[in-house]
């Protein structure tokens, strides 16, 4: 057993809980530290505090409420394990009764999906050939290839959507955390719409055929894709999957806009304060996070921890790093919306370059 007393911030490296979670709980009555600092307010917590913390990150983590919480840690401390049992059983039942709902949703929704019009098949039907200028389209690529996903269960995110239509070629790409989109003009199409997804390496060796200032041919033919560049050819298999409508998800709220100086927020970004406990709570996985706010004269920043202001809005630090430098600008801009709302990230100079990072919930 531990023999001395823990400070707030070796509490929450050791039981998992954020520093901020610990302030709530102990607000909320959950998890009262043994003293408190007269004077500074500093919390701190005795040794048998640690199972109880450790105890309480994982009911949190199971979705148990805090009323069924408070009941289990004292029934814990207490050594009425008949009450920690019945309450463990109780809430794994409502566990069961959701999930049993949710199959039951998921279910009639496949349904529906099934019964509807596929609108991506036409998309793929259509033969394209039509000329890009080089560097617009190696611009658009870098733009878009950090936000791809890796993950092997979602094989209809793992490339980049070619979307030609008209005169205009929309490169996207997403991961569901975060999203990229960029623009090159094109010429000899000028007919209907035309979606195909380029697989992540092929998508890589188009960028690697784009050195010179010229024009390079594009070709679609039903599930092939063609990019010519002199007598250098990449070419391969498009992906047999259906891009999610990206229109939709990029119909951002209006926010606050602030201009930031690239390798100066960089820099912030990078040295500042992260909340390094936190989880994703999008797919589990720990990740650091970079708290921003950004005040009434435009000025953003990075929060140091404890200043939680509902406001704030947090995301993946490694994302908003791999967003500025996708950029490739020296000022971009931030664009806020609510703390529930993704973060934009624009260029200064179009509209129609952009990528937006999703939100993560601070841990209460």
């Amino acid at each position: 057993m531990e023999s001395e007393m823990r400070s707030i911030g070796e509490m929450a490296r050791d039981s998992g809980l954020s520093v901020s979670a610990l302030r709530f709980y102990d607000g909320a009555g959950v998890l009262v530290p043994a003293w408190v600092d007269p004077v500074s307010g500093y919390r701190w917590y005795g040794p048998e505090q640690l199972e109880e913390s450790r105890l309480l990150a994982r009911l949190r983590r199971a979705g148990m409420p805090l009323a069924d919480i408070r009941l289990v840690l004292a029934g814990w401390s207490g050594a009425d394990t008949d009450l920690v049992r019945k309450l463990l059983q109780a809430h794994l039942r409502r566990l069961e009764l959701g999930l049993s709902d949710a199959r039951n949703e998921f279910s009639t929704i496949r349904a529906l999906l099934e019964c509807r019009e596929n609108p991506m098949t036409s998309l793929r039907t259509t033969t394209v050939r039509s000329a890009v200028f080089a560097p617009e389209l190696a611009a658009a690529l870098d733009a878009v290839r950090f936000a791809a996903s890796t993950d092997p269960e979602l094989p209809m995110l793992s490339g980049v959507l070619f979307d030609i239509e008209g005169d205009e070629l929309r490169v996207v790409a997403t991961d569901r955390y975060r999203m990229a989109v960029a623009q090159a003009a094109t010429t000899g199409h000028g007919g209907p719409r035309v979606q195909i997804i380029v697989p992540a390496p092929l998508a890589d060796a188009m960028r690697a055929l784009l050195s010179d200032d010229a024009s390079v041919q594009l070709t679609v033919d039903g599930d092939r894709v063609a990019l010519e560049t002199g007598d250098r050819q990449a070419a391969g298999q498009c992906l047999d999957h259906d891009f999610p409508d990206y229109r939709r998800l990029v119909r951002l709220p209006a926010g606050r806009r602030a201009l930031v100086d690239v390798p100066a927020f960089r820099e912030m970004v990078e040295t500042g304060p992260v909340r390094a406990s936190e989880v994703r709570e999008q797919d589990g996985v720990p990740c650091d996070l970079s708290v921003l706010k950004v005040a009434a004269d435009g000025v953003v920043t990075v929060c140091e921890d404890g200043d939680d202001d509902q406001d704030h809005i947090a995301v993946n630090r490694e994302f908003l790093l791999h967003a500025l430098a996708a950029g490739a600008r020296d000022q971009l801009i931030l664009e806020f919306g609510a703390p529930t709302a993704p973060l934009a990230i624009r260029r200064t100079d179009t509209e129609d370059t952009f990528s937006i990072l999703m939100p993560v919930r601070l841990e209460n």
